[in-house]
């Protein structure tokens, strides 16, 4: 097998296809560039627009074109701009009936001429939709049409033959990023409002779910100041935590972590003799069972550490934050 990948290796026309496309790589980097001209005014009037927009953004394209409004749309709705994408066939087919006049559309073609998208303009306007156009030539039909159009245009496609869509398409990709992330900063769209569309995903576990409901809280590693060092590494061998909480009436005074351990031992402490009170550290880092995971987990980055005792509104300690994954 290896000598047979050796052989691959060495073909000429392999090594041309992977310059090729090193060099596309440059390429469509070279135009997602060049398309920052094109945050023009009109780029500012779309803004406005969808921002003031008391409706929704219906997107719709189709082909490659459709393919890319449908991740616009995704990215709109999961940043606070109530969006979903309508397939142009099916809209002209009966869909129309979803858009309410109020909403905005963005059509989307590249050559401004795709038939199915263009059909779709007169009855738009006799709704009263304000549209959008997103395309590649500004003196095409939609470019005419539309109330508003935004400018995707690039010198050629990086397919060697300059027809199948991929600099076009990256171009319409990162213009409707663009539009998205300005947006953001329009309606103020904060981590916590980003979790709240996301439920599901890491964020949204970590801003939306509180301490109590993820903490360890069964057969917590409670040792008593006394106790012999031989009896706390006992009970921390018997604990996935990795520490213990020495208790004195109830209350929390230290902590002995794994570090406290290799710590006492670098400092020639005997352990054979020491007690828990000698080798805890004091004062040890505490949140509030009703605080938030990401609270939490913000503390432990602070503090360089990957659990954190937690205490009722009572103050009493009620289980162990460990670092969210």
């Amino acid at each position: 097998m290896a000598v047979v990948l050796n052989s691959i290796k060495a073909t000429p026309s392999l090594k041309q296809s992977v310059v090729e496309a090193h060099n596309s790589v440059l390429e469509q980097s070279r135009q997602i560039q060049r398309l920052a001209q094109f945050i023009d005014e009109q780029f500012r009037l779309a803004v406005d627009a969808i921002h003031k927009c008391k409706g929704r953004l219906i997107i719709s394209g189709m082909g490659k074109s459709g393919l890319i409004g449908k991740k616009i749309a995704a990215t709109m709705a999961s940043t606070g701009t109530s969006s979903f994408y309508v397939h142009p066939g099916e809209a002209f087919h009966g869909d129309l009936g979803m858009i309410r006049p109020e909403d905005i559309v963005l059509l989307i073609t590249n050559s401004g001429e795709t038939d199915e998208v263009i059909k779709l303009i007169p009855s738009l306007k006799n709704f009263g939709n304000t549209i959008i156009g997103m395309t590649g030539k500004m003196d095409s039909t939609l470019a005419q049409y539309a109330d508003i159009t935004l400018n995707v245009s690039v010198e050629r496609e990086v397919c060697p033959n300059n027809l199948a869509p991929t600099a076009s398409t990256t171009a319409t990709l990162v213009m409707g990023d663009a539009l998205a992330v300005a947006l953001i900063h329009m309606s103020d769209f904060k981590p916590m409002d980003f979790a709240m569309f996301h439920p599901g995903g890491s964020l949204g576990r970590k801003l939306l779910t509180k301490v109590k409901d993820v903490m360890v809280k069964s057969d917590l590693p409670f040792v008593n100041p006394d106790d012999t060092m031989h009896s706390v590494i006992m009970t921390m061998t018997n604990s996935r935590l990795g520490l213990a909480m020495v208790m004195e009436d109830d209350e929390l005074i230290g902590v002995i972590t794994d570090g406290d351990l290799r710590r006492a031992l670098a400092e020639g402490v005997d352990l054979k003799v020491a007690t828990a009170k000698q080798t805890m550290s004091f004062a040890p880092i505490t949140i509030k069972e009703e605080a938030m995971v990401a609270d939490g987990e913000e503390q432990m980055r602070a503090a360089q550490i990957k659990q954190i005792i937690v205490k009722n509104s009572e103050d009493r300690v009620t289980g162990v934050l460990e670092f969210f994954q």
